[in-house]
């Protein structure tokens, strides 16, 4: 799994925005919906982010389909 800024992905009925990516650690942002800015920011190792999202679906965006 590539892990990179922007993506989103919807889990619990909830939806997570990496909002930037380091080399050991991820900020993101965990929303209610995405039509909203409302949210609280997070950060977590790349383990525990991977552990977090595990199961869940990424939203496809425009980035994505052109890859």
């Amino acid at each position: 799994m590539k892990l990179r800024q922007g993506q989103i992905w919807k889990t619990d009925g909830r939806f997570i925005r990496i909002v930037t990516v380091e080399r050991l650690s991820v900020d993101y942002k965990a929303m209610a919906d995405l039509g909203g800015s409302e949210g609280t920011h997070h950060k977590a190792t790349k383990k525990e982010f991977c552990r977090l999202v595990k199961g869940a679906e990424l939203q496809p965006s425009d980035e994505t389909a052109e890859d």
